[in-house]
């Protein structure tokens, strides 16, 4: 069909509301990807089904219950929205399952409070079980093997779409990846093109720009071009593609659960929750930090020995490096590193002053640093020159996971940087998994702030697990 944007017309209405048409390669590519995702998904769940229907009824040799269990818990799926086009990400997958087992085990409960059929209770309980875990072991699997990637175009500001791009570019397997852009401010294009993203045009040519470029979803950045009308309108327009309308939050960097609507006067407020700063929440992390630092200490201890004699046998000078830092509450204390440079590194700043990356902030780093020794740069790139700071964690001065300690010069400090003092330093963080010295000073300080806003036991054990990854590939380390 040749035409792209049609007009549906009413005798009874004033105004014409165009549709958006998706024509082209990149619409039918976009269109073939939803059409047999949901199929795929389907039979992985339904394979996952009759795999629990299977062992449940060889095990007890009673079929009715399995058989209607999980036709139930297929429902059940469905009613969550698990086969919806937005799910994307592996943890909404698999929230979405865990809900609809929920469903059916609530229904179970139901109906055996009822019926008192301890029989049937064990077997639909044992279904759902199995069938749940392999239901999620059979998506994180598929999703291996064939990614899922929702495609968005972003509207807005150049400034603002620039940074969401970069943060979406970062986050490895976030399942975002940007097509183009319209941008409200068109003449500062050169931000969002710098980033490797096609600018299609103004705000207003977004119809054609999702004809152009086949998106599954539009991201509408938040800005005075876009008001209420204009976002309703385009959601008019976007229906007819079965495209979504996604508004980017005022205030980045929120985690979910910090996050919360209420509805008044026929409006949804969003309802943002202060950050978790108390001291009493952090009592299990800092038991569990100090327990882990021992016991690394005394698995690491051979290697930490050897390394200290290779820093000692490469150069000349002491195999520990000492430097005052800015802590929790802005207390400063010692931190231990090996050391990595020559002796009077620190008195050879000014001469290379010319060549440092980080201008902006507190940091001093060169990509190929001369004051770096031979073993030093090997030690760097697979951070094992922070080995010693395990003593610092163990001690309690500092947290396996936190922003990272900075210069003590605590005049340097601005109003946005304290909040970084309100935790712990750690041994890795936020900054470290996202790209280390990649990163720019004001990107390093988002993430650190990031990490202050929304922290949580999970979250430290998402950067954990993340770490390990980043230090065997030495990424952005020098």
């Amino acid at each position: 069909m040749p035409t792209t944007i049609h007009e549906r017309r009413h005798p009874a209405r004033k105004r014409h509301i165009p549709s958006v048409r998706l024509a082209g390669g990149a619409a039918r590519r976009a269109r073939g990807g939803r059409r047999y995702a949901l199929p795929r998904l389907f039979a992985v769940d339904a394979a996952a089904a009759a795999a629990a229907c299977l062992v449940t009824g060889l095990a007890h040799g009673r079929w009715i219950v399995p058989l209607v269990i999980c036709v139930v818990w297929m429902m059940c799926l469905g009613a969550q929205g698990a086969y919806g086009c937005g799910v994307r990400t592996g943890s909404e997958e698999r929230r979405r399952v865990l809900r609809a087992a929920g469903m059916v085990v609530a229904g179970v409960g139901v109906v055996w409070w009822f019926t008192s059929f301890d029989r049937m209770a064990r077997d639909g309980l044992g279904v759902v079980a199995v069938a749940t875990a392999l239901a999620i072991a059979f998506r994180h699997a598929r999703r291996r093997r064939h990614p899922s990637v929702q495609r968005i175009l972003v509207v807005g500001p150049a400034k603002s779409s620039a940074e969401l791009i970069s943060k979406i570019r970062r986050a490895d397997g976030c399942g975002l990846l940007v097509v183009g852009a319209c941008l409200t401010d068109p003449a500062y294009a050169s931000e969002v093109t710098a980033c490797g993203v096609p600018v299609l045009g103004r705000a207003g040519d977004t119809p054609h720009a999702v004809h152009q470029s086949g998106p599954d979803a539009v991201v509408a950045m938040p800005c005075p071009e876009l008001g209420a009308d204009g976002l309703r309108e385009l959601t008019w327009q976007l229906q007819g593609a079965g495209v979504e309308l996604m508004l980017a939050p005022v205030l980045g960097d929120v985690a979910a659960g910090r996050v919360g609507v209420r509805m008044a006067a026929g409006m949804p407020l969003l309802r943002l929750r202060a950050p978790n700063l108390s001291r009493l929440a952090r009592v299990p992390q800092a038991v569990a930090d100090r327990l882990l630092a021992v016991l690394a200490l005394v698995v690491l201890s051979p290697l930490m020995l050897c390394i200290a004699l290779v820093v000692r046998l490469d150069s000349p000078g002491p195999a520990l490096f000492r430097q005052r830092r800015l802590g929790y509450g802005g207390r400063a204390f010692t931190v231990l590193k090996f050391r990595s440079m020559y002796q009077g590194a620190e008195k050879r700043k000014a001469e290379l002053a010319h060549l440092n990356q980080n201008h902006e902030g507190l940091l001093f780093k060169i990509a190929d640093d001369p004051r770096v020794t031979r073993s030093g740069s090997f030690l760097r790139r697979y951070s094992l020159d922070e080995l010693p700071q395990l003593l610092h964690v163990a001690a309690g001065t500092m947290s396996l996971v936190g922003p990272r300690p900075l210069s003590a010069q605590a005049s340097a400090y601005t109003d946005e940087m304290k909040r970084r003092l309100l935790v712990k330093p750690g041994l890795t963080g936020l900054w470290q998994v996202s790209g280390r010295s990649n990163l720019s000073w004001q990107e390093s300080l988002h993430c650190d702030l990031s990490y202050v806003e929304n922290w949580s036991p999970a979250l430290d054990l998402r950067i954990l697990l993340r770490t390990a990854s980043v230090v065997v590939r030495g990424t952005g380390a020098y």
